[in-house]
């Protein structure tokens, strides 16, 4: 490795960002000290140095790969964003355009025109363009698809049939095949004479003469037996396979699972189709959680950043609507006690402990179920096993916790029943929350929803105007 290879190993992302931000902030600066200036050649300097500067930045964005690349553009402001994408070479647009994530690519791809995204298309293969083609105009599909040869255009038919969260929309068409009656040494001449194998082939597909396939044969298997056996004597014949059909995220996690780097994937008949690969598995995983996190918020859809302030408005409102709701009803609940507050001012002191510690307690076990239920953990046989086990916890922690609250409470106001009151209200709230934990996310997922989608946002509501009106229920029943 050169000296330059091992400086550009050691570039960090975070590296990388803070160089392509600096060249553009020494731009801005450059060119508004230019352009007060004046002079006879005035225009002339502007446009020379307006040249020095995004000849400098391209070069960099050349060095980079097309993921770096993804991420710069993600973290750049819209205008910044868009003077990066101007650079790029228009041979790369395919592949960050991949890269990027939905919210970033609409602005990329709002700013290119027709010609622009068809020269970006025809450098993707058929399962790529399947991933792109939905957010491109219908004009530019139409265009895409009449330049395809008949292959390709059924390819990209094939995987658009699919929903998106089915394994027929991530399935990968480029693979090698080979005959079971054939020698170790015959697949290896046949490999040598090929151009490139495609990515991430740790195994060769065998099949019939109807394309049905008979078994895979792993490279390492290939590379080690002797060349002169037939592919039929060292060939696995029960691979881990898939239906186009099938869940997306069960694929993903049987790749986990079983450590696979590719998978077939064959139709009802056992015919092959195509393939899985580690890196759409990855990429899958990490949507899924992106996803999770943003339903658990109460957020609609991925968002960008530096999106507009409507679009932004628009992906948060519907949450914290619902939460104004429930921050009202727990107003009200707080209003039936005001005479025992007047009468008892520690109470509203107190009050937000036993709402915050419910609502952290909520969400800790919420997070748990939703994991669970993600890993398909959990099963009508192990709820009520589940449901106990979290009431427990809670029931300790209440009482431990509440127990040492209630002694600050004693310490601080001198009432030992001020003390029990909130050793009970802690326990009794965290009870809640452990029911609430287990029973929002399951509600949901009987209703066909997912089980993390606002999930955070019902668990506070429920605790704290639970917290509130047990604490205050309590403080009113026996100290007043």
């Amino acid at each position: 490795m050169t000296e330059v290879e091992v400086k550009k190993a050691q570039e960090s992302l975070q590296d990388r960002l803070a160089q392509v931000v600096e060249l553009l902030q020494r731009q801005r600066v450059v060119e508004d000290l230019t352009h007060r200036q004046e002079g006879a050649h005035h225009d002339l300097v502007e446009n020379l140095v307006h040249r020095q500067n995004l000849v400098e930045l391209q070069r960099k964005l050349d060095d980079l790969h097309p993921a770096d690349i993804a991420y710069i553009l993600e973290a750049l402001p819209l205008e910044d964003r868009l003077t990066v994408w101007q650079l790029v070479r228009s041979d790369r647009d395919g592949d960050i355009l991949l890269e990027v994530s939905d919210a970033v690519r609409q602005s990329l791809i709002a700013d290119m025109d027709d010609h622009e995204l068809l020269a970006a298309a025809k450098e993707m293969d058929a399962d790529e363009l399947a991933d792109l083609a939905p957010e491109l105009p219908r004009d530019v599909i139409h265009e895409l698809m009449e330049t395809l040869d008949a292959q390709q255009r059924e390819r990209v038919r094939s995987a658009l049939s699919y929903d998106e969260e089915q394994v027929g929309a991530l399935m990968d068409f480029e693979m090698v095949t080979i005959r079971e009656d054939v020698s170790l040494e015959v697949v290896l001449r046949y490999l040598r004479r090929l151009k490139e194998l495609p990515n991430h082939t740790d195994k060769l597909f065998v099949v019939d003469y109807d394309g049905i396939l008979k078994g895979v044969l792993p490279i390492k298997r290939l590379l080690v037996n002797d060349p002169e056996k037939k592919v039929a004597e060292v060939m696995a014949t029960d691979p881990v396979s898939f239906h186009p059909e099938e869940d997306a995220y069960d694929a993903a996690q049987a790749f986990e699972r079983y450590d696979l780097v590719s998978a077939p994937v064959v139709d009802k008949n056992e015919r092959l189709v195509g393939r899985l690969t580690i890196d759409e598995m990855v990429d899958l995983i990490r949507e899924e959680s992106e996803s999770e996190v943003l339903n658990m918020a109460g957020l609609r859809e991925e968002e960008d950043i530096f999106a507009s302030v409507w679009r932004s408005l628009r992906n948060r409102w519907a949450w914290l609507a619902i939460n104004l709701i429930t921050a009202f009803v727990a107003s009200r609940v707080i209003g039936l006690f005001e005479g025992s507050i007047e009468k008892l001012v520690a109470l509203a002191a107190l009050m937000p402990i036993v709402a915050g510690i419910g609502g952290n307690s909520g969400n800790q076990t919420i997070t748990m179920i939703v994991r669970a239920m993600a890993l398909d953990q959990v099963s009508p046989g192990n709820t009520s096993r589940l449901m106990r086990k979290e009431l427990a916890v809670s029931l300790l922690n209440g009482l431990i916790w509440g127990g040492v609250i209630g002694a600050v409470a004693f310490w601080l106001y001198g009432s030992w029943s001020l003390g029990l009151v909130m050793t009970a209200a802690m326990t009794l709230n965290l009870l809640l929350a452990a029911l609430m934990g287990v029973l929002i996310p399951m509600t949901l997922m009987r209703l066909g929803r997912d089980p993390a989608m606002g999930s955070s946002v019902m668990i506070t509501a429920v605790t704290d105007s639970g917290g509130f009106f047990i604490f205050l229920g309590l403080a009113t029943l026996f100290l007043l």
